[in-house]
């Protein structure tokens, strides 16, 4: 398998040197030239780790089969996971299914992909050759960084720094990047938005001088976002395999068609699952489902990009985001491969805050996606009406999704099964998930002590990534600006 930089700047390369690179050095992100198919009766019987290694191997052929068994045993086991399913499904009584990804151990959807990436990108380092020391940067609005601390935390070969906007994550994501062990882990709080951190990482990435230097000090960037192949296309496999849960439960027959609604924040999630149904899954429709910052769902409506406009903090802080790196990867195949188009568009963003795709890019992406978006009062009302209707309890991102999901419904009169991504545990959002079940809080509060209340409200237990994070000691707490961070980066790698 070949991959292709979206703007056409770089030579085309393999699985292992897109996955060791992070991002196309110049700019542009790597995509595969070709989606394989997959027969989706293939995989029955099949256990999680079986039918992700051979979805991977369809895309990694320059890993032996043996390699990608090793790593998917290592990333999906009970040790990691709480679930023998790795990412159960769900079934409510209004025929909506939920895929559960947060039972990994952050209790985020991004430790399925974040389990397994470190082992690929060690042994892309070594497949190349090279004896540089990775260094892995990482912007974050709340979930990927504590995700990629865990999966990179003392692996050799490697140093992970992530970057979060500081008051912009909740209390438990904070406590839980900032008490992270390990002697190869640095935590970075930013004066801004996850768009500054986000934007901050990529100009360093697309710095060579930069880049030299450290090169000429050992060291070589990667980035564990998933604008990271090695991050995005284990992603792709929890299609399937919700897919295959569906019809264990007898709720489809093979090759029946489903809906996925997905809670969206840098396009990384929704796009996986656009993948899974190039490869032939039986996707009708993907709904992307946004918070108050509905930057994609006005894309999706009108075929405008603009990040000009208010940036809100929100109870759903995974989702605080203008500026959708994936994207680009999707208008790439939207737009008929269109490099120069993407090259435009993106260097319009970067001057101007907008653009517009053509009237052709905007009926392809109409014709798989849907968008919709919920504010902060319908986000906390649905927290509530799900746990009082369906006995079910779910953080503020996946309510966001069930509210549009059910407006995509009733406005659309699609009738297809919906699956709807959970894409964290309630108790990482303890003040927020507390205020939607039992009223407004009087002050200040520990939203440790609120996931605790939570619990004996539920009858849940609290997630191991959760309970006792108090005790832990606070091993980070450098705080910066944006213009501070190249030199930062410096300081922790000792390069003068």
């Amino acid at each position: 398998m070949v991959y292709r930089s979206t703007r056409d700047n770089h030579k085309p390369v393999n699985a292992a040197t897109a996955i060791r690179l992070g991002m196309v050095p110049g700019g542009g992100l790597f995509v595969p030239e070709s989606f394989p198919a997959y027969d989706i009766d293939a995989f029955i019987g099949s256990t999680y780790p079986e039918l992700a290694a051979r979805i991977l191997s369809l895309y990694l052929t320059d890993f032996t089969a043996e390699e990608i068994k090793n790593f998917v045993t290592q990333a999906y086991n009970s040790d990691r996971f709480d679930d023998p399913d790795v990412a159960p499904l769900r079934h409510l009584k209004d025929e909506v299914s939920v895929l559960e990804l947060w039972h990994g151990p952050t209790a985020a959807f991004k430790d399925m992909a974040l389990q397994l990436m470190p082992h690929l990108l060690l042994a892309s380092v070594h497949k190349s050759g090279s004896s540089k020391e990775s260094v892995i940067l990482v912007a974050t609005s709340g979930d990927t960084g504590k995700a990629a601390l865990e999966g990179f935390r003392d692996i050799p070969e490697t140093q992970i720094i992530v970057f979060y906007p500081g008051g912009g994550v909740s209390k438990v994501q904070e406590l839980q990047m900032l008490t992270t062990a390990g002697k190869n882990t640095s935590v970075v709080g930013v004066e801004g938005n996850f768009d500054d951190c986000q934007s901050m990482v990529k100009e360093i990435f697309s710095d060579k001088e930069y880049g030299e230097k450290l090169n000429n000090a050992g060291f070589a960037l990667s980035s564990a976002n998933s604008i990271n192949w090695g991050r995005l296309v284990p992603q792709i496999v929890y299609y399937f395999w919700a897919y295959k849960q569906m019809q264990n439960a007898g709720k489809i027959k093979s090759g029946e068609e489903i809906n996925f609604v997905v809670p969206t924040g840098n396009f990384g999630n929704i796009l996986a699952a656009w993948y899974a149904k190039q490869m032939g899954l039986p996707v009708k429709t993907l709904v992307c489902a946004s918070n108050k910052n509905r930057v994609l769902t006005d894309f999706f409506e009108t075929g405008e990009y603009s990040r000009n406009r208010e940036f809100y903090r929100t109870t759903s802080p995974s989702m605080d985001i203008l500026i959708s790196s994936n994207l680009e990867r999707f208008l790439y195949h939207m737009s008929g491969e269109n490099s120069a188009g993407i090259q435009d568009w993106y260097e319009m963003l970067a001057r101007e805050g907008a653009f517009s795709v053509n009237e052709q890019t905007m009926r392809r992406m109409q014709t798989v996606i849907r968008a919709g978006t919920a504010d902060e009062e319908s986000t906390a009302e649905e927290v509530s009406r799900v746990f009082r209707e369906q006995n079910y309890l779910m953080d503020t991102h996946t309510a966001v999704g069930s509210r549009v999901a059910n407006n995509y419904r009733k406005a659309s009169r699609d009738t297809a099964p919906i699956i709807l991504d959970s894409t964290a545990s309630p108790f990482k959002f303890g003040e927020a998930v507390y205020s939607a079940l039992l009223g407004p809080l009087d002050g200040d509060a520990d939203e440790l002590e609120l996931a605790r209340k939570i619990s004996e409200k539920s009858g849940l237990p609290l997630h191991r990534a959760v309970s006792g994070l108090e005790k832990l000691p606070v091993r980070h707490n450098r705080v910066i600006t944006v213009p501070e961070a190249g030199q930062t980066i410096l300081e922790i790698l000792g390069i003068k």
